[in-house]
C-alpha cells in the first residue's frame, strides 16, 4: 500500500521531527513538572490522540480548508492562544502542594489528558504541517491514498507518544525530585505558567 522506500525516509524525518523539541514538548514538560510523572504521560497522551485526529482530517482532504479559509485558521489560532494563556492563569495562582488537593487521581489523569488533546486541537500550525508534511511520502500512482494518510498518520502518532510520555514521565519524575518545599513547588508553577504563557504568545505572534 505504500512505497517502503518513501516510508524509510519518511521514518528518518519522522523520528527526526519527534525529538526536536517544540511546542508540544514544551507544554508537555511543563504539565509533568506540575501534576507528576503521570500527568507529564497523560498530556502525552492527549497531544497523540489529537494528532491522530489531524492525521485522519488530513486523510479525509479537511485539513486543505484552512488553506481556502484563512479567517478560520485564525479563529483557531486565537482561541488555542486563549487557553494557553488560561492554562497560564491557572498556574500562577495554583497555591496547592501536590498530594493534598484531596482530588481523585482519576480526575487529575483525565485533566492532563484533555488540556494535552485541546491544545494540540486548537493549535491551527499542526493542520497545516500535515498538509505540508504528510503528501510528501504519498505515491498516488499506489491507490488507497487515504490508506497511505492513515498509515503515516499513525506512525508518526505512535512515534511522538512513545518519545513524549518518555520526556513528559521524566519530567515528572524530576519534578517530584524538587517537590520539597512550598516554595519549590511554587516555582515550578511560576515555570509551568510562563512556559503556557509564552506558548500563547509564540501562538499569535508567527500566524504563519
Amino acid at each position: 500500500m505504500v512505497d517502503m522506500h518513501l516510508y524509510a525516509a519518511f521514518l528518518v524525518a519522522a523520528f527526526a521531527l519527534c525529538v526536536t523539541p517544540g511546542p508540544d514538548m514544551m507544554f508537555i514538560v511543563a504539565m509533568g513538572g506540575r501534576g507528576g510523572p503521570t500527568a507529564g504521560v497523560m498530556a502525552a497522551f492527549g497531544v497523540a490522540c489529537a494528532m491522530l485526529v489531524h492525521a485522519v482530517a488530513a486523510a479525509l482532504g479537511l485539513s486543505a480548508l484552512f488553506l481556502a479559509l484563512p479567517t478560520l485558521y485564525h479563529v483557531l489560532r486565537w482561541a488555542g492562544a486563549a487557553y494557553l494563556l488560561y492554562l497560564a492563569v491557572k498556574a500562577f495562582r495554583d497555591r496547592s502542594v501536590p498530594g493534598e488537593e484531596g482530588e481523585p487521581a482519576g480526575a487529575g489523569m483525565r485533566r492532563a489528558f484533555w488540556q494535552g488533546a485541546v491544545t494540540n486541537l486548537l493549535n491551527p500550525k499542526v493542520i497545516l504541517f500535515n498538509v505540508a508534511f504528510l503528501p510528501q511520502f504519498v505515491d498516488p500512482s499506489l491507490g488507497h491514498v487515504r490508506g497511505q494518510f492513515l498509515l503515516l498518520g499513525a506512525t508518526i502518532v505512535v512515534m511522538g507518544f512513545l518519545w513524549d510520555g518518555f520526556v513528559g514521565l521524566l519530567a515528572g519524575r524530576l519534578a517530584g525530585l524538587l517537590r520539597r518545599s512550598t516554595r519549590v513547588n511554587r516555582a515550578l508553577n511560576v515555570v509551568s505558567g510562563t512556559v503556557f504563557a509564552g506558548l500563547a504568545v509564540r501562538l499569535v505572534a508567527a500566524p504563519k
